[in-house]
């Protein structure tokens, strides 16, 4: 596919994080000729007017194939993380949505696939090295998140073998953030317990440091890149997403200016537990155990085969995004709504 022209490609979740910018890149490249958005709801102004727009539900997989026929190319982005609280509604639109939207691929004979998986999908891994996309993909079970990204993995797996002449990739990056995304962020990891003016570096003059809390990042639009890389090659197969450096609590007390406090996970996922039955925070304990446990991700195959390499480091992803926070920054989509903070 690396020398067609013309490309038609379709994206779900179009009016997310991710889906914005991956509609930017694809609309202003000259080798794709059109672009359809799939969301639930469409944005009042669409964010790429240049694009075609739908509103369709995951789960009307008749609507899916009619959209999906004579396209090049599939973009599965779209992923339900709240409500937290009840898993049986992330499970129908993440995993049966899912489901639905490869064999919608499939029946409209949609030559590739390209799935947003997640470093997520990945089993507890090592803490002294970096693992490749070798490594296994079963989550962390308790985290309905991990264990939803997991589940995909191998209903993707079953795809492939029945399915092998679709080129199929999965994509697997470190958390993205982007300024637009910073309202839509607080919403869903922060809430009531973190309200927008407090994203200030100089207001934290002191900061957890958690025992084997560290994580990678990567700015949204590093992301979206990748994706058009992958539409437009013919690469296939899982690639790692993430920037430089991996985020742990020396790399942010350097970025706020802050003081560390050693605190032991325990008392650090108590008080996230408290918060969580109080209602105070929309980020589960479980999700902490699972970020405890995420192994770092080598990205040597994105480099050499995708020709990728982020123009953003870990550390300028989070200060955008906490701009955006600060500024309740946001798109005219329904999932990046911003907000009035104060």
């Amino acid at each position: 596919m690396s020398s067609a022209a013309g490309l038609r490609v379709v994206v779900t979740g179009a009016t997310g994080n991710v889906g914005t910018s991956v509609m930017r890149l694809l609309s202003e490249d000259p080798q794709v000729d059109s672009v359809l958005g799939i969301a639930r709801r469409l944005p009042d102004g669409p964010p790429v007017p240049s694009a075609e727009w739908a509103a369709v539900d995951l789960t009307a997989e008749s609507e899916l194939t009619k959209h999906f026929e004579g396209a090049d190319a599939v973009v599965h982005l779209a992923w339900k993380l709240q409500p937290a609280r009840d898993p049986a509604v992330t499970w129908r639109t993440n995993v049966l949505g899912s489901a639905k939207v490869f064999h919608a691929a499939a029946t409209a004979k949609v030559p590739a696939l390209v799935y947003a998986s997640s470093v997520g999908a990945y089993s507890p891994g090592p803490r002294e090295r970096a693992v490749d996309e070798s490594w296994p993909t079963h989550g962390w079970p308790e985290a309905a998140y991990c264990r939803e990204k997991a589940y995909v993995e191998r209903v993707l797996d079953t795809f492939e073998y029945e399915r092998p002449e679709t080129r199929v990739v999965r994509m697997r990056p470190a958390f993205l953030f982007k300024e637009e995304s910073g309202s839509q962020q607080r919403r869903l990891f922060a809430g009531r317990f973190k309200p927008g003016p407090l994203a200030r570096p100089e207001l934290l003059p002191i900061l957890p440091d958690v025992r084997g809390l560290r994580v990678q990042a990567l700015h949204t639009e590093d992301a979206a890149e990748a994706y058009r890389l992958a539409v437009t090659s013919d690469v296939r197969g899982a690639f790692n997403l993430a920037a430089e450096p991996p985020l742990d609590a020396e790399v942010l007390g350097e970025l706020f200016h802050s003081r560390l406090v050693r605190m032991p996970r325990k008392a650090a996922r108590s008080a996230l537990a408290a918060a969580w039955g109080l209602h105070l925070v929309p980020a589960s304990p479980q999700l902490f155990d699972a970020v405890l446990r995420l192994p770092l991700m080598d990205c040597t195959r994105a480099r050499h085969e995708l020709g990728w390499r982020p123009q953003y480091t870990a550390i300028q992803a989070v200060e955008e995004v906490l701009q955006g926070m600060r500024e309740g920054a946001g798109e005219e989509t329904a999932p990046l709504a911003g907000q009035k903070v104060g």
